[in-house]
């Protein structure tokens, strides 16, 4: 696959008589973000679950490469274990325990969560347990992440808060990303590329390249036209209602 970590070639899948994805292909390159926005139930999490083996296609072929991780929209954090033993779920391939001490303590200091190390999930905010659970994912020799919706739960200005660690996260860690997500203005600070779906069975609308370095700011024109275009391609530009979000 060379540089290429997922491909999907011709892809289709059906939920007994439920049609959800449609003649798909689709192709991420090594250090790739790409952004997947469209209708609510249009396939954007099977996608994901094909991306990542959980579910094979109906027909068509989905070729991976890498290891990958899974950032779920519900808090995924283990509440019966601290901070750190739910980031060394992370670090488990890591057989040095040294090394292995040496890894969660560089990640607990990336998510700014030093002196948190034997807190429980009840014990943070809705923000921190994110960091915890991107911190995980990133721990170790991951190439992929894939995100289903990791920030819908927080409120506007956490998930703010949380583009930009993710951004900065990626600066230290890099990996190939693949997010799902409803925020239209998420995908467009975050993403290398925003794959628009159709309504079920989705197809690929359009692609959309924004070429901007990351973080973003959200009224920079390039960031400002990119929303535009997707509301656009929804069929959404005139709704102020629905102008960042597809809920």
């Amino acid at each position: 696959m060379s540089d290429k970590l997922l491909r999907l070639e011709g892809v289709s899948h059906s939920f007994g008589a439920v049609e959800v994805l449609r003649h798909l292909s689709l192709e991420v390159s090594r250090g790739e973000f790409v952004a997947v926005v469209g209708p609510s139930g249009c396939g954007k999490t099977t996608l994901l679950n094909l991306l990542s083996g959980f579910v094979e296609p109906s027909s068509g072929t989905v070729l991976r490469a890498g290891r990958m991780r899974m950032v779920y929209q519900q808090d995924g954090l283990f509440p019966w274990m601290t901070v750190a033993e739910n980031i060394l779920l992370g670090l488990r391939q890591v057989k040095d325990e040294a090394e292995r001490g040496r890894q969660l303590k560089e990640m607990i200091g990336l998510i700014g969560l030093t002196g948190f190390e034997g807190h429980y999930p009840h014990q943070l905010s809705g923000g921190m347990r994110q960091r915890v659970e991107l911190a995980r994912a990133l721990a170790g020799e991951t190439d992929i992440l894939l995100m289903d919706e990791p920030f819908s739960s927080l409120d506007y200005l956490t998930r703010l808060r949380m583009r930009q660690e993710l951004a900065r996260m990626l600066r230290e860690r890099p990996r190939t990303v693949v997010l799902v997500t409803h925020d239209i203005e998420e995908a467009a600070q975050l993403a290398d590329r925003v794959i628009v779906f159709s309504e079920r069975p989705a197809r690929i609308r359009c692609e959309l390249q924004v070429g901007l370095p990351r973080p973003r700011d959200l009224t920079h024109p390039e960031v400002v036209e990119a929303v535009h275009r997707i509301l656009t391609e929804l069929g959404l530009e005139g709704d102020t209602k629905n102008a960042f979000a597809l809920k």
